[in-house]
């Protein structure tokens, strides 16, 4: 299957797809921030330069789009028809690069939470805020005890 826009027009939406600052992004820093949780945003110095970083909690918080991180079993991951020799290794080469970061920051004692862009959803997002804010309270006594 052929693209239904023109090489321009296609080159031109796929610019206007941000990094930083995506919406799901702002959802989970406007409820931390709110909750009284202070953080570092795309700290470079860390492995896959984290979303959102809670020194104090020492947690890492990734906040993914299912689509460019290949999110397991979700309706958002859909690979495109066309260009399919370009999209599956850019896809996977995501999803290794995440899992080789996730693994080095454990290895380097934090915890690392990944957001997924339809958790936060109309459906799901109160959900998946509360769960994030019973943990970094569960992670908060622990860090009173020692």
């Amino acid at each position: 299957m052929t693209d239904v826009h023109e090489p321009e027009v296609r080159s031109y939406i796929m610019s206007q797809i941000k990094s930083k600052d995506t919406k799901p992004e702002m959802i989970v820093r406007m409820f931390l921030f709110k909750k009284g949780y202070r953080y570092r945003l795309h700290v470079n110095s860390l492995p896959g330069n984290p979303d959102i970083v809670l020194q104090k909690y020492k947690t890492i918080i990734f906040v993914n789009g299912c689509f460019w991180h290949a999110h397991k079993n979700c309706k958002l991951n859909k690979l495109p028809k066309s260009k399919t020799e370009y999209w599956t290794p850019k896809i996977l080469g995501n999803v290794e690069r995440d899992s080789k970061n996730e693994l080095y920051l454990r290895k380097d004692g934090w915890n690392v939470i990944t957001i997924w862009e339809c958790e936060l959803s109309r459906a799901n997002k109160s959900k998946t805020l509360t769960g994030l804010l019973r943990y970094l309270k569960k992670v908060d006594k622990k860090h009173e005890i020692y």
